[in-house]
């Protein structure tokens, strides 16, 4: 059977595979594509380890909170493809990987990884398996554990792309969730003036006494136009500056004080942010190769 380009690339869309080595399979199962896939598997961990390298800039967000709300984790795990964080094997040792973090409290990734889950093998071990199982690098990327003495914990996701874990007093379940979902959807750095770095307060600073310098006007009024562009620039980037998504007439700041709520603290985690993606041109790669066995 004649292997086409689109039955390589249908392959390497569902395994995350090399091209030279999707043709390889297609051609030895005469172009039976679940055959191909499953020989892939039966390839074993030597085929794990040459994934390593590759970027896994795709996966999932998970959040998990503890009954009483007083315990959460976030958790980030990558993989190459999008079609692969939707696999249930993924999901689910995603899931578990979680439930292991708020039963265990580890305290780091390498921590983590070294932690036995399902009775006899440890996260990393699991991982590898899952690596061969499905043919694409997977990796435990980050997670943060939260924990509430006065207040609770709450959570929201976007999809499973962007988790939000937020920790408020004085509120309930209702207020926690919606202003997770602000999180999400605002992208504050911090909660408010207290948590934002002095160098880049500084160095927006100069920049606003540089733009209103241009302007020529006299010190006095450069001055107040500083100030002003500062409190502004500081309200688009906290939390409690920002306008309440659900009702931009107000701040999250008024939102809280209308209930005597405080918020502590906030961590927002989107799938791949920081991770620098690899564009590929399937054309161009296939090219390539052309060229190298002419």
């Amino acid at each position: 059977m004649q292997i086409t380009a689109g039955m390589v690339k249908e392959l390497r869309e569902r395994t995350g595979a090399g091209m030279m080595e999707c043709k390889k399979a297609l051609g030895e199962t005469d172009g039976d594509m679940d055959a191909a896939i499953e020989l892939m598997r039966k390839s074993g961990q030597a085929k794990a380890d040459k994934k390593a390298g590759r970027v896994a800039a795709e996966g999932i967000v998970v959040t998990l909170v503890s009954d009483d709300a007083k315990q959460g984790v976030i958790l980030e795990v990558n993989c190459e493809t999008d079609f692969v964080g939707k696999d249930s094997n993924f999901q689910d040792f995603s899931q578990a990987v979680a439930a292991l973090i708020l039963d265990k409290q580890p305290t780091s990734v390498d921590d983590l990884m070294a932690t036995v889950m399902n009775g006899d093998e440890t996260v990393e071990v699991a991982r590898q398996n899952l690596v061969s199982k499905i043919g694409e690098n997977i990796q435990v990327r980050r997670f943060e554990r939260m924990q509430s003495a006065n207040g609770i914990l709450g959570k929201y996701m976007h999809g499973a792309r962007i988790g939000v874990m937020v920790e408020i007093e004085g509120a309930d379940d209702g207020l926690c969730k919606d202003v997770a979902m602000h999180i999400a959807a605002s992208k504050p750095v911090c909660v408010d003036e207290s948590g934002v770095a002095p160098a880049l307060i500084q160095q927006e600073k100069d920049i606003f006494v540089a733009q209103a310098e241009a302007s020529g006007k006299p010190e006095a009024i450069i001055e107040k136009m500083v100030e002003g562009r500062l409190r502004k620039f500081l309200g688009e980037i906290t939390l409690l500056g920002q306008p309440y998504v659900k009702d931009p007439d107000k701040t999250v700041a008024k939102l809280l004080s209308e209930t005597s709520s405080t918020a502590v603290s906030f961590h927002r985690y989107e799938v791949g942010e920081g991770i620098e993606k690899k564009v590929e041109n399937f054309a161009e790669e296939v090219m390539a190769q052309v060229g190298q066995t002419a």
